[in-house]
């Protein structure tokens, strides 16, 4: 076995004992309050999918060969995509998917997913298929309502448009936080009575308090919703409630188009720091308005020591002008037309 199969393989058995260790037994720097030390910059980059392929069934983790020849193929297509020649773009099917695979809206140079594997099939652990479970039969009506109204308004303002293309909350930026695209980092800050979850997509910032005051009232809705978190034991747990309704967070890459979690979605985060350069990541989403049962996902970040650059959204926000503008255009020329 080599240096890189032990790896893996040392990956997969730490994060199998995060669930079955005492909380005391595992080895982490602590606060001078004595609070396990999670703070620091940490990369979510991976090429684990969120949901497990259709492919791959019942297997939950691959093998050390397996992620190998997985992580090896990302590389070289990131060096084929690199060094091929500059091309015309051609239309396609879709703005997300250009020739031969490679990205539609930028090229390869601009993504930044990651090369490693967390070493099994998906992030999603529960339910055991590894995959997102269906959804209800409300939110599959809402879903085919909103498909229907997009076809026909796609762009009657701003309003009709998700909230990543408005910058109001990042697609990767959580909560939950789910890698995807770039910009896929998340800073700690903490201390002994708060602890601030910073992520680099759109600067996104949770004061978490710590000192168990009472969540908000119901009538008061946050584009990240309502954080409150508590030790249990080496573990920082965060529940969140009270999101925004016109929020509806999705889970990229893998959700029907159109798909959103309702407003009474609640999130338990857990966040445990393995070792030195490694924090572990749930969550757990729990939203009967819109997915039949709740669903769990796990990820190891690693320590990146780097600073977290600025994500100015709003300010290079120039595709929304286009967006509206583009609209506007093709309504001026279809009644031109008439």
């Amino acid at each position: 076995m080599d240096d890189r199969s032990i790896a893996v393989s040392g990956v997969l058995v730490a994060l199998m004992m995060v669930g079955t260790m005492p909380a005391g037994a595992q080895t982490a720097p602590r606060t001078p309050w004595g609070q396990p030390d999670l703070q620091g910059v940490w990369d979510f980059r991976t090429i684990t999918p969120l949901q497990r392929p259709t492919s791959a069934a019942d297997q939950e983790f691959l093998s050390a060969e397996e992620v190998a020849n997985l992580e090896r193929a990302t590389v070289d297509r990131n060096a084929e995509l690199a060094s091929r020649e500059a091309r015309r773009t051609e239309t396609t099917s879709s703005v997300d998917q250009g020739e031969e695979g490679a990205p539609g809206f930028y090229n390869n140079f601009w993504l930044d997913g990651g090369t490693t594997s967390t070493g099994r099939t998906s992030l999603v652990i529960d339910p055991p298929d590894g995959r997102i479970p269906p959804l209800t039969t409300e939110a599959r009506r809402v879903v085919d309502a909103q498909r229907a109204h997009l076809a026909e308004h796609p762009a009657d303002s701003w309003t009709d448009r998700n909230t990543s293309d408005r910058c109001l909350v990042g697609f990767n930026a959580g909560p939950p936080i789910t890698p995807l695209g770039y910009n896929q980092n998340m800073q700690v800050f903490q201390t002994a009575d708060h602890v601030v979850l910073l992520t680099e997509m759109v600067h996104t910032s949770r004061v978490v308090p710590l000192d168990g005051r009472p969540a908000l009232d119901d009538d008061i809705r946050l584009w990240s919703g309502d954080s409150r978190g508590h030790w249990e034991g080496d573990t920082l747990v965060v529940e969140t409630v009270n999101f925004h309704p016109d929020r509806k967070w999705i889970p990229l890459g893998t959700a029907p188009a159109g798909t959103g979690s309702s407003a009474n979605m609640s999130l338990t985060e857990r966040f445990t720091r393995l070792d030195d350069n490694t924090l572990v990541y749930e969550f757990t989403v729990t939203d009967p308005e819109t997915w039949t049962a709740p669903w769990t996902a796990q990820q190891p970040m690693r320590r990146n020591d780097l600073t977290l650059f600025e994500y100015a959204c709003h300010e290079g926000n120039y595709s929304m002008d286009g967006i509206l503008a583009g609209a506007r255009a093709d309504e001026l020329a279809a009644a031109g037309a008439r």
